[in-house]
């Protein structure tokens, strides 16, 4: 398994050089952040990717997650990895300071989730949809529904999750069957089953707030008939803390290519209380609040695979010796010369480099646009922020992690038969990227959304706006 080192240098250049941070959170308003700031926490989350999750990442794939009668169980080492984390403050980063957080906009934190993501997927895919629950609950949640969740939310000691997927049913979420029978009280008893659902059961967070979609009683066939719902593990006890256990259990964990420490589960809801969030039918308008953050989690996941792939190519074709350069010997000394000097193995490099730094770029840009969206006082600039990220988020998704796929190849490729042995860790690095192509939407559903609702619902104007963009920079 090769040694993850976080790319601080070429993390640098984009946040300081291309995308000029400093002047990007003065023009919000935000002076007290700055790239002196981000640079502290791009050294210690360098320090926690490398040194607690990298050591990880080999171990977990082999050991997995346990299952027993409803119970995960994450391998050796990642709850306390976790624990760490929580402790550090990293899930409270972007966090609302009225519940516990530290203010910073989306993209001060990307550089920390492309470092953790890097050094070890799986585990990362713990806190990762939490950011997406709270965002959730934040846009579209009542003020008791805040109060509630997003405090343990923000600090970490709850997790959350996104539960779409049905057995009949993936991204076509107009035919799911799960259902919401309304109570007297307000709530509702959710029954349904979920699969596919990542960090759905676990032992490394008190509670799990579980956002679900379901249909009430009489609601619209289709997409227009869709509530969306929070339910969580544990109910809350009214002060902050966790009550009776709700009636929501995993039924199994898969058994996969990929990310095996990472516990894909099958949820039934047997009756369990929820909450609406949101107004009634309205539940997948909400949910993109969700899956926006989620496919940008994605295309990150493309980054970390390319990044992996690279360096670990790179570290490998310096060593390995192989024949001799076709424009003589660059290692007189030595019965061959390494094998990065062979044009095909530059090639591959190059090609994964590119794919790492282009990926880090672009991801980078949306999070800076996201910060727009959320921070921007004009109206005009607001949109505009807006407009960009909605074309750019589906590239992002689709492009970066099939570029990602092709990296992670590449660095099996330049081990030869060495990267199909699992002790270089090149296949694993195959094996966990192969996922990030289909959830969030697969790469064909990306380009749907790109062309049908991006271009075509705009009538081409979103796309001239973006590459108006390009020619002036192409022009400058």
């Amino acid at each position: 398994m090769p040694d993850y080192k976080a790319p601080l240098r070429d993390m640098r250049f984009v946040l300081n050089e291309v995308l000029d941070m400093d002047g990007h959170y003065q023009g919000l308003g935000l002076e007290e952040i700055n790239s002196e700031l981000l640079n502290a926490f791009l050294e210690e989350g360098a320090k926690f990717a490398e040194n607690e999750l990298a050591p990880l990442n080999r171990s977990g794939d082999e050991e997995g997650c346990g299952f027993n009668n409803g119970e995960v169980t994450t391998p050796k080492g990642f709850k306390e990895a976790y624990a760490k984390y929580v402790e550090g403050g990293w899930p409270a980063m972007g966090g609302d300071p009225e519940f516990g957080g530290q203010g910073l906009p989306g993209s001060a934190g990307i550089a920390i989730s492309e470092m953790t993501g890097t050094a070890n997927w799986s585990w990362s895919m713990y806190p990762g949809l939490s950011h997406g629950a709270v965002a959730t609950i934040e846009e579209h949640g009542t003020d008791e529904q805040k109060q509630a969740y997003l405090p343990k939310l923000t600090s970490g000691e709850w997790t959350g999750t996104m539960c779409l997927t049905e057995p009949h049913c993936g991204s076509d979420l107009g035919i799911l069957k799960s259902k919401a029978e309304p109570n007297a009280d307000g709530s509702f008893n959710i029954t349904g089953t979920k699969i596919f659902i990542s960090a759905g059961e676990h032992d490394m967070a008190e509670n799990i707030v579980h956002i679900v979609l379901a249909r009430l009683p009489d609601a619209p066939k289709g997409t227009k008939g869709i509530s969306l719902f929070i339910v969580p593990k544990f109910l809350t006890d009214g002060n902050g803390g966790v009550g009776e256990r709700n009636a929501v259990t995993c039924g199994s964990i898969e058994h996969k290519m990929g990310i095996k420490a990472s516990a894909t589960c099958v949820m039934n809801f047997d009756g369990a209380k929820g909450y609406l969030i949101g107004p009634e039918n309205k539940g997948l308008n909400c949910m993109f609040t969700f899956m926006n953050f989620a496919r940008l989690g994605t295309a990150i996941q493309g980054v970390a695979h390319a990044e992996l792939g690279f360096q670990g190519g790179l570290t490998y074709a310096k060593d390995r010796l192989a024949m001799r350069s076709l424009s003589g010997p660059k290692n007189p000394e030595g019965p061959a010369d390494p094998i990065i000097v062979h044009p095909d193995v530059r090639r591959m490099l190059l090609t994964s480099k590119a794919f790492a730094e282009g990926g880090r770029a672009l991801v980078y840009l949306c999070a800076q646009l996201g910060d727009k969206v959320k921070l921007e006082k004009d109206d005009a600039a607001r949109k505009e922020a807006d407009d960009l990220m909605a074309l750019l988020t589906p590239i992002a998704k689709a492009f970066v992690t099939e570029a990602g796929l092709e990296a992670a190849n590449h660095g099996v490729q330049i081990y030869g038969g060495h990267g199909f042995i699992r002790e270089w860790g090149m296949e694993q690095n195959v094996r966990d990227a192969r996922i990030s192509t289909l959830y969030e939407g697969t790469t064909g559903i990306q380009a749907l959304d790109l062309l049908g609702r991006k271009v075509m619902m705009t009538q081409g104007q979103a796309l001239r706006n973006f590459t108006k963009i390009v020619h002036k920079f192409c022009e400058t």
